[in-house]
């Protein structure tokens, strides 16, 4: 059948939607190219905000004139939930009318077999589930099937056991457990052998990649070593357990990337404390100390939540002071968003009021944004790598790239191919880009 795939969400979802085209691919589906071919679609969901629900409840709407007319054309039309949404709210995702598929984050080998049920069904109250929650399961042995680009994300252990009290993921992608180091090698190995120039090593808490003895120094450095891998990322590390061997490798080998997100959710110690977070705010800049000091030049950024149960203007100014103390090159600011299953939605009313919410967010997103733009006008006058990824969208002529430090340059088209990395000039900045012009060329200085 033809299956319309759609992914919302983190580069987790990204990369699990690559396992799916897998899985679907081996058993005989192809990809429908626009949703009005599809007799099956499938929305890879997020669970971790409202919005995001908001998100999916907008686009399942869209779908019921499809279904109509595709029961009425072929008798049967399969519109699957997958994900975390799907896992968080199980068979409630059946109240839509249109939804007569859910599938959680583990279960995706199942899909083949659900997908020719509801075909064969030839019911529209026909439903299937399947949310169960694995130990073990990794999908080894998938070759995840991905578009072509310069990044490959993979995929490194599922699941947290952190436990942060606002957090959704234990529920939704169960407890941690990791892939063999030689079985990441094994699929690094076939990126490089495609043509991809870069991998980014993915999991909810990289720092705690554990593969017998191996640990997440030990499969990082082995990835940086495979020939054709020019850069090597990793998101997201959590700032309670990060090891300084992890430093070191960064210092020492020039193919993995200075560039960490180190969430920091709050600046608050008692926020902090309330959030499970097990750091305080002194630990945590003391954290971003060391790392620069071990790596001068490395880009440092973060998550932040606003608005979380019982905070303060006085939780709020500590955050504030955080941001400035430790300077991060950029940050993800987030309204505080009550989740079904958590700890904080248990024991936590959310008391913040929205317009409080939303007044912190634009002060704290200003600050931000400030300490973003001095630190990128810092750069102009200097040559940095960066790695070619395409064209530029919004400026015909022109291609982006990303730097070591994960910082987006627009400069003017050049004669290589995506993949290289080039000597850019940068001419100058904004808060989230910088502009630039090739050193490998004669070209004319973009500014603006």
């Amino acid at each position: 059948m033809k299956v319309f795939l759609e992914t919302y969400g983190c580069q987790m979802n990204v990369s699990d939607s690559e396992i799916i085209r897998s899985v679907l691919a081996a058993a005989g589906h192809e990809v429908a190219r626009v949703i009005d071919e599809a007799e099956v679609v499938l929305i890879n969901t997020c669970a971790i905000r409202e919005n995001a629900y908001r998100k999916i409840y907008g686009r399942l709407d869209t779908l019921r004139p499809l279904r109509k007319r595709m029961f009425k054309e072929k008798g049967y039309f399969v519109v699957g939930l997958l994900g975390c949404m799907a896992q968080n709210l199980k068979k409630d995702m059946f109240k839509h009318p249109v939804v007569n598929l859910v599938v959680g984050p583990d279960n995706y080998r199942a899909l083949p077999d659900l997908i020719g049920k509801l075909a064969q069904g030839n019911q529209k109250r026909q439903q299937e589930i399947d949310v169960d929650l694995s130990e073990y399961e990794t999908y080894q042995g998938i070759d995840p099937k991905r578009f072509d680009g310069v990044n490959a994300w993979v995929t490194i252990m599922r699941g947290c056991d952190n436990f942060c009290t606002f957090c959704v993921v234990p529920y939704t992608r169960g407890r941690e457990r990791s892939r063999p180091l030689d079985d990441v090698l094994g699929e690094v190995r076939h990126l490089a052998a495609q043509g991809f120039s870069q991998v980014t090593l993915l999991g909810q808490n990289v720092n705690s990649y554990r593969a017998g003895v191996q640990r997440f120094t030990d499969l990082i450095v082995a990835v940086a070593d495979v020939p054709g891998v020019e850069r090597v990322r990793f998101t997201s590390p959590h700032p309670k357990d990060f090891p300084e061997s992890l430093l070191l490798a960064i210092a020492s080998h020039p193919n993995i990337c200075t560039h960490i997100h180190l969430p920091l959710q709050s600046g608050s110690n008692r926020i902090l404390e309330l959030m499970n977070r097990t750091y305080t705010r002194n630990e945590f800049v003391g954290l971003t100390e060391k790392i620069r000091q071990t790596v001068p030049n490395i880009s440092i950024t973060s998550d932040i939540i606003v608005g979380f149960p019982t905070e303060t203007e006085a939780d709020h100014q500590n955050t504030l002071d955080l941001v400035k103390a430790v300077g991060f090159d950029s940050a993800y600011i987030f309204k505080y968003s009550e989740r079904k299953g958590t700890i904080a939605s248990k024991k936590f009313p959310d008391d913040v009021p929205p317009e409080v919410k939303t007044d912190r967010i634009v002060e704290l997103f200003d600050l931000q944004r400030d300490i973003a733009l001095k630190k990128n006008q810092a750069k102009i006058g200097t040559t940095l790598k960066v790695m070619l990824e395409g064209e530029s969208d919004k400026r015909p002529g022109f291609q982006v790239g990303k730097t070591e430090g994960n910082m987006t340059v627009i400069f003017p088209e050049t004669p290589h191919r995506i993949g290289e990395i080039l000597p850019i000039a940068v001419t100058d900045a904004t808060a989230a880009t910088l502009l630039g012009k090739s050193q490998s060329l004669r070209m004319p200085v973009l500014t603006g």
